[in-house]
């Protein structure tokens, strides 16, 4: 495995720098917290729901392994959602505990951070697999449209727009996701795999809201992605198909002293378009 350093790194006070005691004492157990809402999401649906800054939400598999694709915006300026592809550079392809999801520009600041996950453990596989992906996207109907020539409505994508209508977003407010519970890698090719989710009854992934947040989630129509998809062998998986749950807590009061929700970038905004004509090959001779 390379050894080449990541290329974004925390400096001084950089926001990538994550207080890791802070956000274990949220963890169950923890600080003391009380559960306000359950959403139920049922098999081959979506659904989109609030979460307040300060609050902790747990997705957890209610039934058997099955995947979800979610989407994250600020409740107050859905313009603010969550960028997988900056997210995927400054933390990781696959997250786990004290990774962050960070919002797009010009904004750019944590929305949330994940305090817990019971699959944290799972590593790599013998096949390069590992959990929690930002390396794909949502499944929808217009590549199945592509590969298959066919119309079939069941996809993340049309889920998530369905869930966040009654919220007046559309189709274009819905973005790339973290598959959650999803186990996915590149192979030899370097082209993108996936394999049967390894999350059983139980298992959950726990974030800390950074911000009030508006989150949705599909409960993948291919269930827990042991049956192919596409191709030769591609046949319905509807058999393999569970529902998901989110549990959101609030905690106790104290618990959060000192905490406060972090600030959108602080670059001016200039853009070069107001700025002086910089002599660069001056400046080079000059470093």
């Amino acid at each position: 495995m390379s050894q080449v350093e990541a290329a974004y790194r925390a400096g001084p006070g950089s926001k990538l720098a994550v207080d890791a005691a802070f956000y274990n004492s949220l963890k169950e157990g923890g600080a003391q917290r009380t559960l306000v809402e359950t959403i139920k999401i049922p098999m081959r649906s979506g659904k989109a729901w609030e979460v307040p800054a300060g609050h902790v939400f747990r997705v957890r598999v209610s039934d058997g392994p099955q995947v979800g694709d979610f989407n994250m915006w600020n409740k107050h300026d859905p313009r603010e959602r969550m960028w997988a592809s900056r997210t995927r550079q400054m933390q990781r392809a696959h997250v786990s505990i004290h990774d962050r999801l960070w919002s797009t520009l010009p904004f750019l600041r944590p929305m949330v951070t994940i305090i817990d996950d019971s699959l944290a453990d799972y590593g790599q596989d013998a096949e390069g697999g590992r959990v929690h992906d930002l390396l794909g996207t949502r499944c929808d109907p217009y590549v199945n449209r592509l590969l298959t020539g066919e119309d079939f409505d069941f996809h993340c994508h049309s889920n998530l727009v369905r869930a966040v209508l009654p919220y007046g977003l559309t189709e274009f407010d819905v973005h790339d996701v973290l598959n959650i519970f999803q186990c996915t890698g590149l192979n030899d090719e370097d082209k993108y795999f996936m394999k049967a989710c390894p999350a059983k009854k139980g298992d959950y992934l726990e974030f800390f809201a950074e911000m009030d947040l508006l989150c949705a989630l599909s409960c993948c129509p291919g269930g827990d992605l042991s049956v192919d998809l596409w191709g030769p062998d591609a046949k319905d998986p509807l058999s393999r198909c569970h529902p998901l749950e989110v549990e959101i807590y609030r905690l106790e009061s104290g618990t959060l002293d000192g905490w406060k929700e972090l600030e959108r970038s602080g670059y001016a905004g200039g853009h070069g378009l107001s700025s002086p004509k910089v002599d660069w090959e001056a400046k080079k001779k000059a470093l």
